[in-house]
């Protein structure tokens, strides 16, 4: 097992996965705010007290500050960085409210919202995508290749040369796609179609459960059936890497939500979410495992960075779009303390969640593992 980084490691990779990360989420708003002329007062990577930034000559402030955990982008009539509208700006004329973002059409203010999520979206795309222009397309056919020794796989007598052409029904298209349906599914009794030869075969089995351990000692619970496949590379052009670099990030995405329903659901435990530390863990664990394995993680957090800033939570770029579409079925907006109330509520609950996972966080750490304990001993 590898000894886990230093925390100057863990550090620095933190800050060098999120703040490139947050830069792009919010360069994503500003770019397309000043694309329909919304005047931008501030730039900001993180939060709290400015440490260091200049004004450029349009009077944005570009500028670090204290708190590295996200970013924002304040435009021309927002009352703070949550882009809630100042009260004050009703009374300015119509000439001194010329560039406000609240004073836009709503389909530009929507655009605008939706821009940051929608480039750190992009954003994942690209990473992938130039990988798979650099290391080729791995193509694997849902052929069983080995059937792994006391595994349900060869409890159902499972061969080489199978290949699985439906679980539960639905179709198998590559290899992968046995993975998605079975890792996330522990204990879960499915059927495969099987074409042997001239023959279509029906088998039922109970996906195994494996609790598995990465180089650095975090543990996993994963469903396995017993089954592997040798995958060989092929080179693809530039239009086939991004359809190929999409489709990574629609899987990832499709995982998420895979996951976050079975915690609802109660078939995985809340204690598997995790928060700034577990990523920062994460982080330094990639760095130290090579620049691929670290860029390939960010491309995954910037897919969480999209999905979670989606979600209808006010104060987040989602809950903007629900009052958005409230506005667009009213033809008005919501009040201003209709407003107030959700942006209270939403953010109660995002420093709730942000409670929650820091304490799973603290706890699942190896620092309080006593058998590490007695390890270093």
């Amino acid at each position: 097992m590898l000894e886990s980084p230093s925390i100057l490691v863990t550090v620095i990779a933190f800050l060098l996965l999120l703040g490139p990360l947050v830069v792009v989420h919010e360069l994503g708003h500003y770019l397309v705010a000043r694309l329909f002329g919304v005047k931008v007062d501030a730039f900001s990577v993180g939060f709290g007290k400015e440490l260091l930034g200049r004004t450029d000559k349009s009077g944005t402030r570009w500028k670090l500050s204290a708190l590295p955990l996200g970013g924002y982008v304040q435009f021309a009539g927002d009352a703070n960085g949550a882009s809630m509208p100042d009260p004050a700006a009703a009374q300015l004329s119509a000439e001194e409210r010329e560039g406000h973002f609240h004073g836009k059409p709503l389909w530009q203010r929507a655009l605008i919202v939706a821009a940051g999520p929608a480039t750190n979206f992009l954003f994942a795309i690209i990473i992938f995508a130039a990988f798979f222009m650099a290391y080729g397309e791995r193509v694997a056919e849902p052929v069983v290749g080995q059937v792994v020794a006391g595994t349900p796989a060869q409890s159902a007598g499972l061969r080489p040369g199978d290949r699985i052409v439906a679980i539960d029904g639905e179709a198998i298209i590559a290899f992968s796609d046995i993975a998605r349906q079975v890792m996330l599914h522990p204990g879960r009794k499915i059927e495969l179609s099987v074409q042997r030869g001239e023959q279509r075969l029906q088998v039922p089995l109970t996906i195994a459960a494996r609790d598995d351990q990465d180089k650095f000692g975090n543990k996993t619970r994963r469903g396995i059936i017993g089954i592997s496949q040798m995958p060989v590379r092929r080179p693809v052009g530039p239009l086939r890497a991004i359809s190929l670099g999409y489709g990574e990030s629609m899987n990832a995405i499709g995982t998420m939500i895979t996951a976050l329903r079975q915690i609802f659901t109660g078939e995985r435990s809340p204690r598997e979410l995790g928060g700034p530390i577990k990523i920062a863990q994460y982080s330094g664990e990639a760095m130290t495992l090579g620049w691929r394995e670290f860029v390939s993680f960010a491309a995954f957090i910037s897919i969480n960075l999209a999905f979670i800033n989606v979600l209808p939570i006010p104060g987040l770029d989602g809950g903007h779009l629900a009052f958005y579409a409230a506005e667009a079925v009213r033809r008005k907006p919501l009040g201003q303390r209709s407003q107030e109330m959700a942006f209270r509520m939403g953010l109660a609950l995002v420093l709730g969640l942000m409670v929650f996972v820091t304490i799973n966080d603290i706890a699942g750490l190896r620092l309080f593992d006593s058998q590490a304990v007695e390890n270093r001993d």
